[in-house]
């Protein structure tokens, strides 16, 4: 469950905005000043932050500076003014978006799943794809268990690329076909068979160690048994 920080002193608007996120199934933590805010965003482990601007004790754009220090957690601006100073200073250190109160709260949910969708997008290509011993370095194009590195053609690395975003999903035949081969493509589906067991040789096979499943009748699956 992912995590959000509001910080936020106006009780009736952290409360409201606790119950719409909690709502949507997010975990919520709240402060009610600045100090006691950055204290939570830098001890706790949470996913983005909701931060107001006009803040006792630290002002908004003080503690997203000082988050900024240390951690690159998503961070959403808060504030009833709508200044263009106002937004570029916040932008400027460090915040990912912008909202002026009062807002609709669609608006802001949706800002949310944005940014925490591309604040995980830029992670996985960061840090990369893992599987027990079996890594993908999206940034590097880069395959390798155990720290070996495995030479794959650039259908492989998005077939294997493909089965690791989905991990312990399992994929049918047509929807590997028009994910890594294309809508268009107007090949033989065995061509999915032909690229597993090409995978399987360099993996599986190769370590001894059982990562890609055949789902009979369905399709293939990546798990760690």
């Amino acid at each position: 469950m992912q995590k959000i920080l509001i910080i936020e002193d106006e009780v009736k608007i952290a409360r409201f905005l606790e119950l719409e996120l909690k709502y949507e199934g997010y975990e919520v933590l709240k402060a009610y000043d600045g100090r006691e805010g950055l204290e939570k965003a830098l001890k706790e482990e949470v996913h983005l932050i909701l931060l107001d601007i006009m803040l006792p004790g630290l002002s908004g754009m003080e503690v997203c500076r000082r988050i900024r220090i240390t951690s690159d957690v998503p961070v959403i601006m808060l504030t009833a003014k709508d200044q263009t100073t106002d937004k570029v200073m916040g932008l400027d250190l460090g915040a990912d978006d912008y909202m002026t109160k009062p807002f609709a709260i669609e608006e802001l949910l949706a800002r949310i799943r944005t940014v925490l969708k591309r604040n995980r997008v830029t992670t996985e290509s960061f840090e990369g794809l893992r599987l027990g011993k079996l890594q993908i370095d999206i940034e590097k194009h880069l395959v390798t268990y155990d720290g070996h590195v495995i030479e794959l053609t650039k259908r492989e690395f998005d077939l294997l690329l493909y089965l690791m975003e989905n991990k312990n999903i399992v994929l049918t035949r047509e929807k590997i076909l028009q994910k890594v081969w294309g809508y268009d493509y107007l090949g033989d589906t065995n061509v999915v068979d032909v690229y597993i067991r090409y995978l399987r040789g360099k993996i599986d096979e190769k370590y001894n160690d059982k990562l890609i499943h055949t789902i009979r009748g369905v399709g293939y699956l990546l798990k760690n048994e």
